[in-house]
């Protein structure tokens, strides 16, 4: 359905473009491209020039004009990132849980990309290809993947999710941590099945997007350092768009037509 591929773009791309004025103006990378090893020369100029990237690739979504290149350029971007980064992590210390989380969302993200570079934008017309193809595949199984291990991490780390959860919405915070992560553990296994992907992935969406609301921007009005929470809304508003973009492909469609500029 075109609504929540519109809806998926909209929020990938606020959120991208966010994150590079983030970086503009706190001259810090922001969790979407995260800091640069530091063997890397100059780390004082990546920041900003990342950041002005990030602005462009953003807007060139939300616009339509140059679309697909922008978006495979933030593949190219999240994909250096997942390889030179984020496995070094998991290598280095593979048997601990939330080494793999980050891993896992670079991932999800990197799908959303890979949607992004495969659908309609424009009204002109285009066969599908490889990357359709390929990214009709992998995308729903990068962020179900993604939900599963975050949803199982719930009921192993319960003590620190539950200090995320305000403590004024009813039952309680433990309840909601085991909630959500039931929620995310469904929304995960959903997206690996086609039959179940669409309600899967617009479920997961909305409730990423209620976690924007609920729990991260009143997270940035309280917590001491704003950066970093802000961060966190980009982030996860991103996320949202990711399972959006999921819940616009049609299943009865071998792959996403694309005719980006």
């Amino acid at each position: 359905m075109k609504i929540f591929s519109d809806i998926g773009r909209y929020f990938f791309a606020v959120a991208t473009i966010g994150a590079g004025l983030q970086q503009l103006a706190t001259l810090k990378f922001v969790r979407i491209i995260p800091n640069l090893p530091a063997w890397v020369p100059w780390p004082s100029v990546w920041p900003c020039l990342i950041g002005i990237i990030l602005v462009a690739i953003g807007g060139a979504l939300i616009s339509g004009y140059q679309a697909k290149r922008a978006a495979v350029g933030l593949c190219v971007m999240l994909g250096l990132t997942f390889l030179f980064q984020r496995v070094p992590e998991i290598l280095a210390n593979p048997r601990t849980g939330y080494i793999w989380t980050n891993p896992l969302k670079v991932l999800a993200l990197l799908g959303g990309a890979l949607a992004l570079a495969s659908i309609k934008v424009r009204d002109e017309a285009a066969e599908n290809g490889k990357l359709e193809r390929w990214s009709l595949t992998i995308g729903p199984w990068l962020l179900g993947s993604f939900l599963l291990v975050g949803g199982v991490q719930h009921f192993i780390y319960a003590p620190f999710v539950d200090t995320l959860v305000p403590g004024w919405i009813p039952p309680s915070q433990r309840f909601w941590t085991l909630f959500a992560g039931v929620c995310l553990i469904a929304g995960g296994l959903g997206l690996f099945v086609p039959p179940t992907r669409r309600v899967a992935a617009i479920l997961s969406g909305c409730m990423i997007f209620l976690w924007v609301v609920l729990l991260h921007i009143p997270r940035v009005a309280t917590e001491v350092d704003k950066a970093f929470e802000m961060a966190g809304v980009l982030e996860a508003l991103a996320l949202s768009g990711v399972a959006f973009l999921m819940a616009g492909w049609r299943r009865d469609q071998p792959a996403p037509t694309s005719s980006l500029a």
